[in-house]
C-alpha cells in the first residue's frame, strides 16, 4: 500500500464498485448508488442487503456470489449510465434494438434481457481466458513436442499474457479508464475510513488507491490459482481439456473467494504475499481520481457504514 497518511486500524466488509460516473458502496446492511448527473447534482439510491444460506457454506458461497455479484454489478452500471447520460447522449447510444426494446418488452423481459448480457461476458471471459490460452498451447505442441510441465507453464505464460493485455486494452478506452478513476477514488475512501480519519476530499486525496480486498486482487488470484489446480487435467485432447477445464470452474472460484477471505482477515507475511499480484494489477485498474468523485464516494459510502465500526468488520 502507497502513501497512506495513517496506518490502518481495522479491516472493514465494506466494499463497492466504480460506475459510469458513480459508485456503488455496499456495508453490513445497506448498498447506496450514488452517481453524478448532468446538472452537476449526486443521485442517490438504495438497496437492503440480502443475506443468503449459501454465505454460511464455504466454497459453495464463492460461485454464487459471483453469479450474484455479475448481475447486480451490471444493474447498477446499467442505472448509473441512465442517470449519468444527458436526453441527447442516451438518443446517440441507443440503438435501434435498444429503442425497440424500451417500446415493446416490459420490464421483467429487460431484467432477463440484463441478465443473458452479464452472463455473456462471462461466456467472453471463459473463452479469452479458458480456451484460447489452451488453444494456444495446443498449436505450439503440434509443432515443438512438449512434455506436461511445459505445457503448463506455457498455458498459463499465454493466460497470463492474454489477460494483462486486455486489461490493458481497457485503460485505452476513455469511459474505462474514468471509471478506474472512480475505482481509485472508492478505494481511497474505504482507506481513510479504515484509518479511522474523517471522510473528507483533503483526508482521502491522501489515502492509497491500492486496497487488497478488491475484485481485481480475486481475478488475478483466480487466475493464478487456476495454473495450478488445471495443471493436473490430461492433454490428450486440447477440446477435452477445455470441458474439464469448465467442469472444475467452480471449484476454482470457491477455492478463490475462501483464500481471499482468509488473506483478507489475516496480516500475516503470507496473507500480503496473496495480495501483492492484486495491488500490482491496480496499478492498470485505478488510477488517481479527482476531487468530485471523491465527493460521489463519500455520498455512496456514508449511508451504508454501521453505526459502530466493529458491527462492520470484516
Amino acid at each position: 500500500m502507497a502513501n497512506n497518511p495513517q496506518a490502518e486500524r481495522f479491516r472493514t466488509s465494506v466494499g463497492g464498485q466504480a460506475l459510469m460516473e458513480g459508485i456503488m458502496m455496499r456495508g453490513p446492511q445497506k448498498i447506496c448508488c450514488a452517481v453524478r448527473r448532468p446538472d452537476g447534482e449526486i443521485d442517490l439510491s438504495y438497496d437492503a442487503v440480502t443475506t443468503h444460506w449459501y454465505n454460511r457454506v464455504p466454497l459453495v458461497r464463492g460461485i454464487c456470489n459471483m453469479a450474484e455479484n455479475l448481475y447486480s454489478g451490471y444493474k447498477y452500471l446499467m442505472h448509473s449510465a441512465d442517470i449519468s447520460l444527458t436526453e441527447e447522449e442516451k438518443e446517440a447510444d441507443q440503438s435501434k434494438f435498444d429503442k425497440w426494446l424500451d417500446e415493446h418488452t416490459t420490464p421483467a423481459v429487460q431484467n432477463v434481457l440484463m441478465t443473458c448480457a452479464a452472463f455473456a461476458g462471462v461466456l467472453l471471459a471463459l473463452f479469452l481466458f479458458t480456451f484460447l490460452p489452451t488453444f494456444l498451447t495446443g498449436a505450439v505442441g503440434q509443432v515443438v513436442t512438449l512434455s506436461r510441465w511445459p505445457k503448463v507453464l506455457l498455458e498459463g505464460l499465454f493466460k497470463l499474457v492474454v489477460f494483462l493485455a486486455y486489461m490493458f486494452l481497457c485503460t485505452r478506452m476513455k469511459e474505462i479508464h474514468r471509471m478506474f478513476e472512480y475505482h481509485g477514488a472508492e478505494h481511497k475512501t474505504i482507506a481513510c475510513y479504515e484509518a479511522g480519519l474523517p471522510l473528507t476530499v483533503e483526508n482521502i486525496r491522501g489515502c492509497s488507491r491500492f486496497h487488497p480486498r478488491c475484485g481485481t486482487s480475486f481475478l488475478i488470484l483466480t487466475l493464478i490459482i487456476s495454473i495450478f489446480l488445471y495443471a493436473v487435467l490430461p492433454w490428450s485432447s486440447t477440446a477435452l481439456r477445455v470441458v474439464y477445464k469448465l467442469a472444475l470452474f467452480p471449484l476454482l472460484v470457491g477455492i478463490s473467494y475462501e483464500i481471499l477471505k482468509w488473506s483478507g482477515r489475516s496480516h500475516g507475511a503470507l496473507a500480503k504475499a496473496i495480495a501483492t499480484p492484486g495491488l500490482w494489477l491496480q496499478r492498470l485498474t485505478t488510477f488517481e481520481p479527482e476531487d468530485s468523485m471523491i465527493e460521489v464516494a463519500i455520498a455512496a459510502v456514508t449511508p451504508v457504514l454501521p453505526e459502530k465500526a466493529e458491527d462492520g468488520l470484516w
